[in-house]
C-alpha cells in the first residue's frame, strides 16, 4: 500500500506543473550520452511522449558529433575543430546532412513512435526555417559552419498544431540556399526564441552548472552565471552552453535548464518535481 501511497504522492506534486505548462512548448536540445545509449533512449522517448499527452508541446533539437565522426572515420577523413567548430567542407557537409537529417533525425523519429507518440523529422534548411550566415572564429574560415541569423517558426508550429512532435536537425542555410552545419546547442536556443518558449532544456553530460568549491548550483540568474564566468567557476565547454540559454532568457525565453541526460528520466524530473535534477537559469 505504502508503494501505491508513493506513486500518488508522485503525481500530486507533479499536478502544479503540468497545469502551469499546460499546451507551453518546450525546446529541448538532445544530444550526449541520452543518444547513444539505449536505456537512456529510451527514457528519454517516454519523457517527450508523457509530455505530450499531459499537454505540453515538446519540440527537439538533436546533435549528432559522434555520429558524424564516426562516419568521417570510416571514409578515412579526420577532423578539424577550431573553437570547439567542426570545419566544415563540402565533402565534411555531405557527410553532415546524410547523418543528421538522415540517420540520426529518423533513428529518434522512429525512437519516439515506439514509445508510442507521433513525430515528424524536420531539418532546418526545410522551408529555409533556419537562416544562417558563415560563422568564423577569429577570422579562420570553418567552411560551411552557420551562424544563426533567423528562425521561421512557422513550419514547426505546423507541426505541433497537427499533434505531433517535431524533430528537428540542426542544419541551417544561408541566402543563397547553400546549406551549413549548425551548433546544436545554438539552434535550439534560436528555435526556442522564435516560438517564444516557455522553457529550454539543454541534455548534457554533466549534472548541470557547479560553483568554484565543486558543488551543484540548482537555480542561477543572469547575473549571477554572468559573475561565475568572470571568476573562472563557468569555464570551458560550458561557458558557450550557459550563453546559449542568456542569450534564449533575453530574446523572450521564460527558462532554460542545463541538466544531466545520464539520469533516468532526467526531463520530467527537472521538470515535474520540486528539486529537479540540473540548474535553472533564469531572469
Amino acid at each position: 500500500m505504502k508503494q501505491l501511497i508513493d506513486k500518488a504522492e508522485v503525481l500530486i506534486e507533479a499536478l502544479p506543473y503540468i497545469q502551469r505548462f499546460y499546451d507551453k512548448t518546450i525546446v529541448i536540445k538532445y544530444g550526449g550520452s541520452a543518444m547513444l545509449d539505449e536505456e537512456f533512449q529510451n527514457s528519454f522517448a517516454v519523457d517527450v511522449v508523457l509530455l505530450k499527452y499531459v499537454g505540453l508541446r515538446p519540440v527537439l533539437v538533436h546533435g549528432g558529433g559522434p555520429q558524424i565522426e564516426a562516419t568521417l572515420a570510416r571514409l578515412g577523413k579526420k577532423s578539424k575543430f577550431a573553437d570547439g567548430l567542426r570545419v566544415t567542407d563540402d565533402e565534411t557537409m555531405e557527410v553532415v546532412e546524410m547523418v543528421l537529417g538522415g540517420k540520426v533525425n529518423r533513428a529518434i523519429v522512429s525512437m519516439i513512435q515506439r514509445g508510442g507518440g507521433r513525430a515528424i523529422g524536420l531539418t532546418g534548411s526545410d522551408g529555409d526555417m533556419i537562416r544562417v550566415t558563415q560563422r568564423l572564429v577569429d577570422d579562420c574560415d570553418l567552411g560551411r559552419v552557420g551562424r544563426v541569423v533567423s528562425v521561421d517558426p512557422a513550419p514547426i508550429r505546423a507541426v505541433t498544431d497537427a499533434g505531433f512532435i517535431p524533430v528537428i536537425a540542426p542544419i541551417g542555410v544561408d541566402s543563397e540556399g547553400i546549406t551549413h552545419n549548425v551548433n546544436a546547442d545554438e539552434a535550439a536556443g534560436a528555435v526556442a526564441a522564435a516560438l517564444e518558449a516557455e522553457k529550454l532544456i539543454l541534455l548534457t553530460d554533466v549534472e548541470g552548472i557547479r560553483d568554484s568549491r565543486g558543488e551543484l548550483i540548482t537555480q542561477l540568474s543572469i547575473e549571477e552565471v554572468r559573475k561565475h564566468i568572470e571568476e573562472g567557476a563557468i569555464r570551458e565547454g560550458m561557458i558557450p552552453k550557459v550563453e546559449c540559454c542568456i542569450e534564449a532568457l533575453e530574446r523572450g525565453v521564460q527558462n532554460t535548464h542545463i541538466i544531466d541526460g545520464r539520469v533516468l528520466h532526467a526531463v520530467l524530473l527537472e521538470m515535474f518535481t520540486d528539486g529537479g535534477v540540473g540548474t535553472l537559469l533564469t531572469h
